[in-house]
C-alpha cells in the first residue's frame, strides 16, 4: 500500500470526524510518520517549532482513534491504514451511521453539517449563506451593489488562496478599479473553505497593536483575555491562532498606512510594525491567508513573491467589454459607441459611473453627443479622487508624471534621462515606485517604454502644469 493511498484514507477519516480535510502540515506529519521522518525535520521544513508539530500529530492520533474506536499512534499508523483498506464500516463509531460515502473497500459516513444560515440583520455583510461552523465578521466590508464580470481574475485568486494555499496575497490597482468589489465577490465564493473570515478596513489608520488585539480576541472566541504587552509576542500569538485555524483575513485600504511625499510602500511613522506582520505571515507556515487591498504594492510583497513562494499579487486592469453593464444601468443610449467611451476611461468602473452620470445629466444619456466634443473630461468628482491618490506622490514622482503627461507617445527611460535633470539611480527608483502605484502603462517597443493612462494624463496636465 503506497503513501498516497494511506493519506487518502486518513484524509477521509479526518473529514468524517471534523468536516475538514488534511492541511499541508497534517499531511506532512502523516507522510513523515510513514517515512520515519523526525518531527524536528518536519518543523524545519514548515518553519515552525518541533513542539507545534508534536501538538498537530497528537491531535491527529486522537481524531483517528476516536473515528476507528481503537488506539492509533505513530508506531501503528501504517498497519492501521493497511487494515482499514480491507475493513468495513462496522469499525467506525455508530455516530456516523447514515449517508455513507465509499472509498475503495471502506465506507465512511461524514457527520452532517448544520444547515446554511443567512445573516439577517447586517445587510452590508457578504450576502452568501454561511454554515454555522464558520465565524464571519465583515462589518467593514463595503456594500457595492452590482458586481461586474471578473471571471478570469476570480479564478486566479481562488486558485492562489484555496488550491495553492497562499499565505499573503495583494490585490492592487488605481482608485475605482474594483479592488474591494472583487474581494467581496471572492469571499462569497470561498468563505465556506475557512473557519473564520474577517474584513478590516485600515482607512482610519488603526495601530497594529489594536488590530492584533481584535484578531486574537475574535480567533480565540473571546477566550484570550491576557495578551502580551510585547508586539512581537502578540504577533506570535496571532500566528499560532492562524496555524490552528483556517482563516481568511482581508485588510482593505492598506495604502492609508503608507507615508505621503515618499516613494511607494514607505510606512508612516508608527506603522512600520505592519510591515513586520506582513513579512512574518508571508514567510512562516500557517493555515490562513491575509488578503491586502491597496493602491500601492507593499514592499514585503515585492520581496517575498515569485517562484514557489506562497505570496502573490494581482494588479487589476479595466473591465473591458463587461463595463457595458454599467452604461446600461445608467440608461445611456448609442450602444454602438459605448466601446469608445469605455476605452476612453480605461474600463475603470468608478470613472465610468461618474462620466455616465455626467452624460445622463448634460447630454440626456446620448454617448454620441458627449464624444463629438473629442475631449477627455475630468469632472470635479474625478478630480477629487485623483487628488487623494496623487497627492501622496513624492516631488520627484510628480516631476516625472508632468514630463510623461507632455508626450503623446510612450517614452523610454533614456529619453527621460536626456530631458530631465535627474540621475539614472533616482529615475529608476521613481519609475519603479510609480509602477508599484499602478500609475504607469509599460510596453515593449524594441526597448521598454512607459506612458500614463489617458485620464491620469489629463488630470496631471491640469494640476501639474
Amino acid at each position: 500500500m503506497d503513501i498516497k493511498e494511506m493519506l487518502k484514507i486518513a484524509d477521509r477519516l479526518i473529514f468524517t470526524k471534523t468536516g475538514k480535510h488534511l492541511d499541508d502540515l497534517q499531511e506532512a506529519v502523516l507522510r513523515g510518520t510513514v517515512q520515519n521522518q523526525k518531527y524536528s525535520k518536519i518543523a524545519e521544513q514548515f518553519n515552525c517549532t518541533e513542539g507545534h508539530v508534536k501538538d498537530i500529530a497528537s491531535e491527529l492520533w486522537k481524531v483517528l482513534s476516536d473515528v476507528l474506536g481503537e488506539d492509533v499512534n505513530k508506531s501503528n499508523f501504517r498497519s492501521t491504514m493497511e487494515r482499514c483498506r480491507f475493513s468495513k464500516v462496522s469499525s467506525v463509531s455508530s455516530n456516523f451511521a447514515q449517508d455513507f460515502v465509499g472509498i475503495g473497500n471502506i465506507n465512511f459516513c461524514p457527520k452532517p453539517l448544520p444547515p446554511p444560515q443567512v445573516p439577517q440583520d447586517r445587510s452590508h455583510q457578504v450576502k452568501n449563506p454561511v454554515s454555522s461552523r464558520n465565524r464571519v465578521f465583515v462589518d467593514d466590508a463595503p456594500d457595492l451593489g452590482n458586481f461586474y464580470d471578473r471571471t478570469k481574475e476570480l479564478a486566479i485568486l481562488e486558485k492562489w488562496i484555496v488550491q495553492e494555499r497562499c499565505r499573503l496575497v495583494a490585490i492592487l490597482g488605481i482608485s475605482g478599479i474594483g479592488k474591494s468589489a472583487i474581494a467581496v465577490q471572492l469571499l462569497k465564493q470561498i468563505q465556506d473553505k475557512f473557519d473564520c473570515v474577517i474584513w478590516r478596513s485600515l482607512c482610519d489608520k488603526p495601530p497594529l497593536e489594536l488590530i492584533q488585539k481584535e484578531l486574537i480576541e475574535f480567533l480565540s472566541n473571546q477566550q484570550e483575555s491576557e495578551l502580551s504587552d510585547s508586539g512581537e509576542n502578540k504577533r506570535s500569538q496571532l500566528i499560532e491562532y492562524l496555524r490552528k485555524q483556517r482563516c481568511l483575513i482581508v485588510f482593505d485600504d492598506v495604502h492609508h498606512i503608507f507615508s505621503n511625499g515618499q516613494l511607494a510602500g514607505c510606512y508612516e511613522t508608527g506603522y512600520e510594525d505592519y510591515g513586520l506582520l506582513f513579512k512574518r505571515l508571508g514567510e512562516l507556515y500557517h493555515n490562513s491567508c491575509l488578503l491586502l487591498l491597496s493602491w500601492d504594492k507593499p514592499k514585503e510583497i515585492v520581496t517575498l513573491e515569485g517562484g514557489d513562494k506562497l505570496v502573490r499579487s494581482l494588479q487589476l486592469d479595466g473591465l473591458g467589454i463587461a463595463a457595458r453593464e454599467i452604461l446600461k444601468e445608467k440608461g445611456l443610449v448609442d450602444e454602438n459607441q459605448w466601446e469608445d467611451l469605455i476605452n476612453l476611461y480605461q474600463g475603470n468602473p468608478l470613472w465610468l459611473k461618474i462620466v455616465a452620470t455626467l452624460i445622463k445629466d448634460l447630454c440626456s444619456g446620448r454617448v454620441a453627443e458627449f464624444l463629438k466634443y473629442d475631449a477627455l473630461f475630468v469632472s470635479e468628482d474625478l478630480k477629487d479622487i485623483f487628488d487623494r491618490q496623487l497627492s501622496r506622490l513624492s516631488d520627484l514622482e510628480k516631476q516625472v508624471m508632468s514630463r510623461l503627461a507632455t508626450e503623446n507617445e510612450p517614452v523610454s527611460i533614456s529619453q527621460l534621462l536626456n530631458d530631465m535633470q535627474i540621475s539614472p539611480s533616482e529615475l529608476f527608483k521613481v519609475m519603479q515606485s510609480l509602477g508599484r502605484r499602478c500609475l504607469l502603462e509599460k510596453k515593449e517597443n524594441g526597448e521598454t517604454v512607459f506612458k500614463l493612462q489617458a485620464v491620469v494624463k489629463q488630470y496631471v496636465k491640469i494640476e501639474y502644469s
